[in-house]
């Protein structure tokens, strides 16, 4: 049969290369956003507490880096300095604690940028604040010392049909000046340049008001665990730091974000802007 040595020639060609070990796919080049130093005083006013603990720019938003991991996707909020521990947050065994008690940073996610799509408002604790209908938020990462079960427990309690967007991560650390999460990519799906983020900084607070999940509010007058220079009834933002303009970190976006997050009672509601890497 004169043609059976090159089908086998073929067939062995075949096997050898069914026999080659699989490529992982290259991972997606990380996403990073940039935002300016000094403008963790939310739209220009506000002030830390007074106790000591609330060191300068603790809650000073410098990077936020999207990182694919294959299964997982890593989310590191860098801040303008190094992130302490000062009530010693435990180690919980199900997430949580790890080297920080400060701080709480909500990553928003716009995932299909479509009008209409996902939600206008953030999460309950976040005060007057909105997202345009264009730019609606589809996933939420929560970066909290908070237990995993108080995370869920609270979400549950108080996100209403929100729920369906939160994302608690699978671990949650500080190390240096960085916040990092991991969460399981099924969760908030493959990372994208044409995704629109933002990554809005608060204080965690294990005593909050009834309907907020675990955040502190601004008032008028600073306290010693109190951020001043807002509003005490339901006009302003509870925002200390956000990503704005292109995310480059140019002092122009010290502007745009004061822009953003400024407010006026019975008139204008702050508007927490998304940050398109490649709109």
């Amino acid at each position: 049969m004169p043609n059976a040595l090159p089908r086998l020639a073929s067939l062995a060609a075949i096997a050898a290369v069914a026999a080659l070990p699989l490529m992982p796919l290259a991972a997606e080049p990380p996403i990073v956003l940039a935002d300016p130093e000094g403008d963790d005083n939310g739209p220009g006013s506000y002030k830390y507490p007074t106790d000591a603990v609330y060191k300068p720019k603790s809650f000073d938003l410098k990077k936020l880096e999207v990182i694919d991991k294959g299964d997982d996707v890593e989310f590191r909020v860098t801040l303008a300095t190094t992130i302490e521990d000062p009530w010693n947050s435990p180690s919980w065994p199900d997430g949580g604690g790890n080297g920080f008690s400060l701080q709480f940073v909500q990553v928003y996610l716009d995932t299909d940028h479509q009008p209409g799509a996902g939600f206008n408002r953030p999460l309950p604790g976040l005060g007057n604040a909105q997202f345009e209908s264009a730019e609606a938020w589809d996933k939420v990462v929560l970066i909290s010392p908070q237990p995993r079960a108080r995370l869920s427990a609270e979400v549950k309690a108080k996100a209403g049909n929100q729920r369906a967007g939160v994302v608690i991560p699978k671990t949650t650390k500080a190390t240096g000046k960085t916040l990092i999460a991991v969460v399981k990519k099924a969760e908030v799906g493959q990372p994208s340049a044409k995704w629109g983020y933002q990554a809005v900084v608060q204080s965690n607070e294990g005593f909050p008001v009834e309907k907020d999940i675990l955040t502190r509010p601004v008032h008028q007058t600073v306290g010693p665990h109190r951020f001043g220079g807002g509003d005490d009834g339901p006009c302003d933002p509870h925002v200390i730091d956000i990503l704005a303009g292109a995310g480059k970190g140019d002092r122009s976006e010290v502007e745009a974000q004061h822009k953003a997050l400024k407010y006026a009672c019975g008139g204008k509601v702050a508007t927490i802007p998304m940050v398109y890497p490649a709109p």
